[in-house]
C-alpha cells in the first residue's frame, strides 16, 4: 500500500494542530490559576533571538495553511497577522481547519510532482516537486513552529506532556 500526498499532508496538519490548540487551552488554564498574565505566556521565547509564542502559532497555522494550499493547486488563503490573546490563536487555528478540510483529497492527491516555487522573483526562489515541498520543506518547518511552541509553554511551567502535543489520532 502505497501513502498518499492527502494522507500525509492533511490528516498530519489536522491532528498537530488540535495538539496545538489543546496545548493552548492547557496554558491559558495555567495562566488563570496561578494569575500569570496571559501575555506573560503569550510573549515568552526560549531565546531573545527566537520568535515569541503567539508568532510560533501563527507560523505554524500558516505552514499547515500554506503547504495544503501549494500541494492542493489552490491559491493561499492570507490571514492577518493580529492574535493578541489565547481566544484570537484558538480562533486562528480554527480557521486554519476549517480552511484545509475545504480541500479533498482529489485535489492533493497525484501532486507529487507538482512544481512548486516559493518566494518566487527573489533571491531565495526555490522550485521543488510537490513531494519535495511537503516531506523535505513543509512538514519539517510546520513541526519546528509546533515543537517550539510546546516546548516555551512547557519551559513556562505548563504542566504538559508528548500526549497533549501529538494530539488526537
Amino acid at each position: 500500500m502505497t501513502l498518499s500526498m492527502y494522507q500525509a499532508s492533511v490528516p498530519v496538519f489536522k491532528q498537530m494542530l488540535g495538539g496545538l490548540s489543546g496545548v493552548l487551552a492547557k496554558a491559558e488554564a495555567h495562566a488563570t490559576a496561578r494569575n500569570i498574565t496571559p501575555a506573560a505566556l503569550l510573549q515568552a521565547r526560549l531565546y531573545p533571538d527566537m520568535f515569541v509564542l503567539l508568532r510560533q502559532v501563527q507560523v505554524a497555522c500558516d505552514f499547515a495553511k500554506s503547504v495544503s494550499a501549494r500541494i492542493a493547486g489552490v491559491e493561499v488563503p492570507g490571514f492577518e497577522d493580529k492574535e493578541e490573546s489565547f481566544a484570537d490563536l484558538q480562533a486562528r487555528i480554527a480557521k486554519t481547519l476549517a480552511f484545509i478540510d475545504s480541500l479533498s483529497a482529489g485535489q492533493i492527491d497525484g501532486s507529487e510532482a507538482r512544481q512548486i516555487v516559493t518566494q518566487a522573483g527573489t533571491p531565495k526562489e526555490k522550485i521543488f516537486s510537490g513531494q519535495s515541498y511537503l516531506l523535505n520543506y513543509g512538514l519539517p518547518h510546520f513541526f519546528f513552529h509546533t515543537t517550539t511552541a510546546y516546548a516555551i509553554l512547557r519551559h513556562s511551567g505548563v504542566e504538559i506532556g508528548k500526549k497533549d502535543y501529538i494530539g488526537s489520532y
